[in-house]
């Protein structure tokens, strides 16, 4: 029974993670219809950001917490100006073009920010401070610390205030109209270019954030930290219903909980054949199964056709 509320507070928080990834993926998505791929990436600069600051203010005394709230300020900057720059540059162009060329252009992207993270922060695998409190809280016999405690809360406060952000601001309409229809929003008084790089600069932020927490929570960076995150967050948002933003949170928390409980119980499962370090393989599985008998996914597919 502890085993089982381990891997469900393991699942919540993996999940968790994988959630604030693929709100931006589908925020992108629902206005544009475009699946930025760099999106993994974007979080890899924002932990490697995190980890530059928190590494130079080591020397000075400051509280955990405080570095912390620096390091994902100053990451949430970087990234924000990089993903601005990168959908005036790369996706804007493009933008009448055919659905393959953005496509391709997110992969070359994604390619670019690794090798130039991999020459400015160097390849190898560097450690994150533990910056929080470490002492365990028990749960039943489980175990959860205070990083894993502010992964679930700050998600939940996420989706939150990108929900009232969507349905409640002049934004949010904005965004709506948009992704109705940019033209006909065009003729109304809203500024799709700037409709769209300003959905960017918060899928950036979200990216932003889930690097610090992951970072946080794992205790480690590395210049290809954000490939795989990127493409389970991708599937959590396909899973969920891309282009729906409460689709993307209960994709990314189920497949969280997949992924855990599969990592926990397939050696049992597959009588010691298989371990934990095949976890990888239920993401795929999952995107498979969905895009085979439920493309839309769970919350279906909130997103109009162009006229």
């Amino acid at each position: 029974m502890d085993t089982f509320i381990q891997q469900i507070i393991n699942g919540l928080v993996l999940g968790s993670v994988y959630a604030l990834i693929a709100l931006g993926y589908t925020m992108v998505y629902g206005i544009i219809n475009l699946i930025n791929f760099a999106h993994g990436e974007v979080l890899m600069v924002g932990a490697l950001t995190s980890w530059t600051v928190v590494t130079a203010l080591a020397d000075y005394g400051l509280p955990g917490w405080l570095l912390l709230l620096i390091s994902l300020a100053a990451a949430i900057v970087v990234c924000t100006i990089l993903n601005f720059v990168i959908e005036k540059v790369a996706y804007r162009p493009l933008r009448n073009a055919p659905r393959l060329a953005p496509l391709i252009t997110a992969m070359g992207m994604s390619l670019l920010l690794q090798t130039l993270a991999m020459i400015i922060w160097k390849p190898t695998y560097k450690s994150y401070p533990i910056l929080l409190p470490s002492e365990p809280f028990f749960i039943g016999g489980a175990v959860i610390n205070t990083v894993q405690i502010v992964i679930l809360v700050v998600t939940a406060v996420t989706l939150a205030g990108l929900m009232y952000l969507v349905n409640r601001t002049r934004l949010g309409r904005a965004m709506r109209a948009t992704a109705e229809n940019p033209r006909v929003a065009a003729l109304m008084g809203v500024r799709p270019d700037t409709v769209i790089s300003a959905t960017f600069v918060i899928g950036a932020a979200l990216a932003a954030l889930a690097g610090v927490m992951y970072a946080a929570n794992y205790g480690s960076v590395q210049h290809t930290m954000g490939f795989l995150p990127g493409l389970k967050a991708f599937t959590a948002a396909v899973f969920g219903g891309i282009g729906n933003l409460a689709g993307a949170m209960v994709g990314g928390v189920l497949l969280g909980l997949i992924e855990s409980f599969g990592a926990g119980y397939i050696g049992i499962i597959t009588g010691g054949v298989l371990g934990s370090h095949y976890q990888d393989i239920f993401a795929f599985v999952v995107l498979i199964l969905v895009l085979t008998l439920r493309p839309q996914g769970l919350l279906g597919e909130r997103v109009a056709d162009r006229a």
